[in-house]
């Protein structure tokens, strides 16, 4: 997958997305979801028996390809540090399947919840939703329900929310395709300057819709190569790229959403997912040439942090916090994995 994603347009950034993690309370449940409905890979796995948890990594590979490596493997584990894909971490701590007192992991999309919600694109979202629906997928928001048309919501098995979106025909991404994270953001020039300035990701295409609308905004950003020549961000010719262009290669967009007014309240948080009662979506994470370097770069801009790369049992990661305090993992690439 060398030339995969975003990787197929140019030579990436220093730092790029990698992955997006969401806790799962019964893996076998979760992986088929993924894997077996929305076609996704199981490209690595970890098993930290000592300390009680496990780790799937799953990537959208192109038709017809396969993972590399064993999942496993310290030629997966090589492998995965080094993907210009991004991946969907499922993180299962041990026992929860089989606990009935367990009350399950929070989807999000409550009162000042951040995370929203994961996105997969397709060619023809009413045909994906309804062979979903027969392998007896549950839905938020069928295609046509709503004010909506044309795009759908399904639920996981811990309920979190999976929005189904079409792109233009073409392309190498697989029938269905990892394309969207979706994060609500107190200050969008704050988390802007974080994300681009600081991450190296570029503004694909920002929407803003007025008071009667919903009075709220969205910013889709992705890791792209320095230098591509995009349309203006502020034109439909952006949301075209999009679904056209970057859903194509199976390049997903980490999606801001704004709603007005809350950057002037100062008592107003979104809650971050690590947090109980509302424990569920876990972080986002980035690939660096030099994660130490990384780190002081971002120490000396004002960043703060959870860990350290030195803190704790795993060396040589960190976790960033954003500017609403969501967790950023600032990982080694191309380190042997062996955490």
């Amino acid at each position: 997958s060398a030339a995969a994603g975003a990787a197929a347009l140019g030579p990436l950034p220093r730092c790029t997305w990698q992955q997006t993690m969401l806790r799962v309370r019964d893996p076998a449940k979760s992986l088929e979801f993924y894997r077996d409905r929305l076609g996704m890979t199981l490209i690595d796995r970890y098993d930290f028996d000592q300390m009680g948890f496990s780790l799937y990594f799953l990537a959208s590979l192109p038709p017809g390809e396969a993972a590399p490596f064993a999942p496993g493997s310290d030629e997966a584990h090589r492998h995965l540090w080094q993907t210009p894909l991004v991946t969907l971490e499922l993180t299962h701590n041990h026992g929860t399947e089989g606990d009935e007192g367990f009350g399950g992991y929070h989807p999000g999309n409550a009162e000042r919840d951040g995370f929203g919600h994961l996105a997969f694109s397709c060619e023809d979202v009413y045909a994906q939703c309804a062979d979903l629906e027969e392998a007896g997928v549950a839905f938020r928001k069928r295609p046509d329900e709503g004010r909506m048309k044309g795009l759908a919501f399904a639920l996981d098995p811990d309920g979190y929310w999976v929005e189904v979106v079409g792109r233009g025909p073409g392309g190498d991404a697989p029938a269905l395709a990892l394309a969207q994270t979706m994060l609500r953001v107190k200050d969008p020039k704050q988390s802007l300057a974080f994300y681009r300035d600081l991450l190296g990701m570029t503004l694909v295409a920002e929407r803003h819709y007025p008071p009667e609308k919903g009075d709220f905004s969205l910013y889709f950003l992705a890791t792209l190569p320095p230098g591509l020549s995009l349309p203006d961000s502020k034109t439909p010719e952006a949301m075209d790229y999009i679904k056209k262009e970057l859903y194509g290669q199976g390049v997903p967009v980490l999606e801001l959403t704004h709603n007005h007014g809350t950057e002037d309240d100062d008592s107003f948080k979104h809650h971050n997912g690590n947090e109980a009662p509302r424990r569920g979506f876990g972080h986002i994470g980035y690939l660096v040439e030099d994660v130490y370097a990384e780190c002081e770069k971002l120490e000396a801009a004002g960043v703060q942090f959870q860990k350290r790369p030195d803190d704790g049992a795993m060396k040589g990661l960190a976790f960033a916090l954003d500017p609403d305090g969501y967790w950023v993992e600032v990982i080694q690439r191309g380190q042997e994995g062996k955490f």
